[in-house]
């Protein structure tokens, strides 16, 4: 296969994602769509579609060559490292009032969509289901890690209470996303079949998730605000559309993972910033305004960087 062949194949994969983005940003700027309809369908999304598509995903997989403890054992470790990795540099480079969100910004993905989305892309099912088991993972590590690091530099006027880390606990537990993995893992293991009209019901319910989550993530994005903060929201969006990415991606060849399995981690590491970021900076009273101009800066990279990152791994014959 010729490299302009692999291109183009690796644009079958990156630019379906990314058109779905910008058809939500000129849905929204035409008025087709409006704040109203992103916030209830989002909820939609991670309520009800979402963890359907990852419940059909796994229960259709293969576990005995899906399911691979070591994967997510060293998906965690490389965003523990990443974490601490941004954390440093921010302590280093960035004003104290702008770490937290600077370190939340460089380090947490939007696995969930863009990822599980690029994982559909490239691998079908079988990216999907094995995105779905790293989705517990990210959902632990990121609201912990992004907790931790907002309460560290948290304003500390007396109307601020700390954070509630009882609540938050209840929060994972009670997420619909690791739920749905935990519900279908018995299903799976026990090669249960689900009842031919309601597997038929289900495909159609989940088919919904990718394109309306991502047409929610275009009509969210916005750029007028990228004037303020801008140097450092271009230093957190590098760190993690850039920096991040390669490093881990490298980290995981080099301890053996390989085809899938790298692929998926390297889509998983190369997500822009997750819109969750922002929710959760502005209820920890910290600079919402940086965490969007960081989320949006990212998902603009991220056509770019991705596209650049999957046809790197294909040429070199990793993935």
């Amino acid at each position: 296969m010729s490299l302009i062949d692999i291109f183009l194949a690796t644009l079958d994969v990156t630019l379906p994602v990314f058109a779905m983005v910008f058809i939500g940003i000129g849905l929204k700027r035409l008025g087709w769509i409006d704040q109203s309809f992103v916030n209830t369908a989002s909820r939609l999304v991670f309520r009800a579609t979402l963890p359907t598509l990852i419940f059909l995903s796994i229960i259709g997989a293969d576990l005995g060559t899906t399911f691979n403890p070591w994967l997510l054992g060293f998906f965690a470790l490389a965003t523990l490292a990443s974490f601490l990795a941004c954390w440093g540099w921010a302590i280093l480079r960035v004003g104290r009032p702008r770490r937290g969100v600077y370190v939340q910004g460089a380090f947490r993905g939007n696995c969930g969509i863009v990822g599980l989305a690029l994982a559909a892309g490239m691998y079908g099912d079988a990216g999907v289901s094995t995105g779905g088991l790293l989705l517990g993972v990210v959902i632990l590590t990121y609201n912990v890690f992004s907790v931790i690091v907002l309460a560290a530099y948290q304003p500390t006027d007396g109307a601020t209470k700390g954070p509630d880390w009882a609540g938050i606990f209840r929060h994972i537990l009670k997420n619909p996303l690791i739920l749905s993995v935990v519900a279908a893992l018995p299903v799976a293991l026990l090669d249960l079949d689900l009842p031919g009209w309601l597997d038929t019901s289900g495909h159609y319910f989940a088919a919904l998730t990718l394109p309306l989550a991502l047409i929610c993530i275009g009509a969210t994005l916005s750029t007028r605000a990228l004037s303020q903060s801008y140097r450092t929201a271009l230093s957190a969006s590098i760190a993690k559309m850039v920096v991040l990415p390669l490093a881990a991606t490298t980290a995981a060849w080099l301890a053996g993972f390989e085809g899938r399995e790298l692929g998926v981690l390297f889509l998983f590491f190369a997500s822009p910033t997750a819109a969750a970021a922002f929710v959760m900076a502005k209820a920890m009273n910290s600079d919402e305004t940086l965490t969007a101009n960081i989320i949006a800066l990212t998902t603009l990279m991220a056509s770019i960087t991705v596209t650049a990152g999957v046809f790197i791994l294909r040429v070199a014959g990793l993935i």
